[in-house]
């Protein structure tokens, strides 16, 4: 008896895999092989980056909020323990947002503080 093989699922395994691969450059867009190992690779980098992009944004919203407080007299890490010690529940995304985009309430902030 002859072999069976499944031709309609690992074609569309592999179609499913191609597709994935739409927008990339050369072989790796249409060489099963190629694309596979391109795509895998690609799935990697976007699992690891999500976390990277937490961090660097964290690390954004520091230096943004050290950069205004330098201005206000005070170092990061004394304004972040002045803050703790106020009992201002203020995270770093809302306190970078008010030390760009409105001043004046980041000020009123920084003279509730002192």
């Amino acid at each position: 008896m002859p072999r069976s093989v499944n031709h309609v699922a690992s074609r569309a395994r592999r179609k499913r895999m191609l597709k994935l691969a739409k927008g990339y450059f050369g072989r790796r867009k249409n060489v099963w092989t190629v694309a596979k190992n391109a795509i895998e690779k690609g799935l990697v980098y976007a699992y690891r980056d999500r976390k990277a992009k937490k961090r660097e944004f964290r690390s954004l919203w520091i230096a943004r909020i050290n950069a205004a407080v330098r201005t206000e007299g005070l170092s990061y890490s004394q304004f972040i323990h002045k803050l703790d010690v106020a009992n201002l529940n203020l995270n770093r995304k809302v306190l970078a947002d008010l030390a760009m985009n409105h001043p004046e309430a980041f000020k009123a902030v920084v003279a509730k503080v002192k």
